[in-house]
């Protein structure tokens, strides 16, 4: 009976890990689809997006029959709750992801016509994609440290957004005020997606340790889905 319950807790993890890297990969995706201008793999994000549902109502399904029918306590307990946790984070990723995606896809024109903005936000979007990346891999390892080192990562991208903003409000921008609020908002979904990859590998902290670790994304006023 325990065999069974530990290989159930074990699919959990590995189910969440599997939904934290394909939100990076819609990110990823939906990056490319803005910067090269591909409609067709931008509508192919806001699809993939379903799958992140899917994956997010099947898991934490399984999640609360493994409290109701387990009663896991100490360690097993820990997993479950944080996989909860890191389930929501990984479900507005791809959300966020989705967010650029339809960007690319409805907004004429592109908004990566400034070429003061790309470089920013190519870098932006290229970070976001390895800490999702970073996050699945601490899910697998059960790295306690990761959170550390991702926080570390995620201050270039915080940096980046306040970088991004000065170059939307600096006098010499002219290109005027819808492509600088599309600038802005894809720089601040990207921000978003690493302060969740971020939470996902401090909750691994949690998970093995049992201490808590406060995130920008925990924040309520923070939230931005």
């Amino acid at each position: 009976m325990r065999a069974a319950f530990q290989a159930g807790l074990d699919e959990l993890v590995s189910h969440l890990a599997r939904m934290v890297r394909l939100a990076g990969e819609m990110m990823t995706n939906a990056s490319i689809a803005l910067h090269q201008n591909d409609l067709a793999l931008a509508a192919l994000v806001v699809d993939d997006y379903d799958q992140i549902k899917e994956l997010y109502t099947a898991l934490e399904r399984r999640c609360v029959a493994l409290l109701a029918l387990e009663a896991p306590v100490a360690g097993d307990l820990r997993v479950v709750v944080s996989t909860v946790h890191a389930l929501g984070h990984a479900q507005r990723m791809g959300n966020l992801a989705r967010h650029v995606a339809m960007i690319a896809r409805l907004k004429r024109p592109n908004p990566m016509t400034s070429g003061s903005v790309r470089p920013v936000l190519a870098r932006m979007s290229l970070l976001s994609s390895q800490l999702a990346a970073d996050a699945a891999t601490a899910i697998e390892y059960q790295d306690p440290l990761s959170g550390c080192r991702l926080a570390v990562a995620d201050d270039e991208v915080d940096a980046l957004l306040r970088h991004l903003f000065g170059i939307l409000f600096a006098d010499g921008w002219s290109h005027g005020v819808e492509p600088a609020v599309d600038a802005a908002l894809i720089g601040r979904y990207y921000e978003r997606f690493g302060d969740h990859a971020v939470a996902i590998a401090q909750g691994v902290c949690y998970r093995v340790t049992g201490v808590v670790l406060a995130t920008d994304a925990d924040e309520p006023a923070a939230r931005f889905r």
